[in-house]
């Protein structure tokens, strides 16, 4: 049977079309301007604006990123943060999800409680450093890792999925003599792929991003992440008033750093934009099962 639209449904479907026009205009607008300007000369985009001539093109701005052979270290370091990340962060949230969603786990309530006052208070950075400092985690891979693996919205979201499985599955595998463990890791676990893979995803964005923790917690420059690395290229290549007497010089220096800011805009979303694809029917799924009983 066909629904038929009244003349306010059609005006409301036509209305939501417009609005989600228009959101898809103001995020792809910014991204293709940023992807042009990167191979842009600057001269000419400060003239003319964007260009679609050949002859006004270069790629100057990425060769001088990638000529700096700490790119590549940045580009492995921060694969390596993100993703281990990543796996901390999935396995301790569904691993505290799990007890809180089941039935007949005591004191459950008092463990949510105490979760949910550290999202609203916490130590401040001096405490956090002096305990990463007294663990001897300073300038290690585990500073960037550990400290905030544990996180307790992506533990309510886990826990909220798990609450939707049917309580069936669980009385059925435990009449059959399965223990939590085996009840975790054989039935929870292969049911949970869409909400684990969107955990993954926020935390590896969330670490992919970073650079204060790195900045505050690594003193090697060989183990600084990508984000760390475009800024202090950014840095070195920014023109200070009063640096440099002669007009072209700095005229030239300033063309360079503008040539090197949208280069690394690019190369630093490139892997998040490329991932996402991939991930969004599990992150729709996930995000949104559990919501609605």
């Amino acid at each position: 049977m066909n629904y038929q639209y009244t003349k306010s449904d059609r005006a409301l479907l036509l209305a939501n079309k417009i609005t989600l026009v228009l959101f898809t205009l103001i995020i792809l607008i910014p991204l293709v301007y940023i992807l042009l300007a990167s191979f842009l000369d600057p001269n000419v985009l400060l003239r003319k604006g964007l260009a679609l001539s050949a002859s006004d093109w270069t790629l100057e701005g990425y060769r001088r990123i990638f000529q700096n052979d700490a790119i590549v270290r940045g580009f492995f370091n921060a694969f390596l943060y993100s993703g281990l990340f990543a796996l901390v962060t999935v396995l301790t949230s569904i691993l505290a999800a799990y007890p809180l969603a089941i039935d007949g786990f005591k004191g459950k309530q008092i463990f949510m409680v105490f979760f949910i006052i550290t999202m609203f208070f916490n130590g401040g950075l001096i405490p956090t450093y002096l305990v990463i400092k007294d663990l001897g985690m300073l300038n290690t891979i585990w500073a960037i890792v550990l400290p905030g693996a544990v996180s307790v919205f992506n533990i309510i979201l886990a826990r909220t999925y798990f609450k939707a499985i049917p309580k069936e599955l669980f009385e059925a595998a435990r009449i059959d003599g399965a223990s939590d463990l085996h009840i975790f890791f054989k039935i929870i676990v292969p049911l949970s792929k869409p909400i684990i893979l969107v955990l993954a995803l926020y935390a590896f964005v969330a670490q992919w991003n970073s650079y204060f923790d790195a900045m505050i917690y690594l003193e090697d420059p060989s183990m600084h992440p990508l984000q760390l690395v475009l800024r202090s290229i950014l840095i070195q290549n920014e023109v200070q008033p009063g640096m440099i007497s002669d007009q072209l010089a700095m005229a030239e220096l300033k063309k360079v750093s503008e040539m090197i800011k949208y280069s690394s805009i690019i190369i630093s979303s490139l892997p998040l934009l490329i991932m996402y694809p991939f991930f969004q029917k599990y992150f729709e799924k996930g995000a949104m099962v559990g919501s609605i009983k």
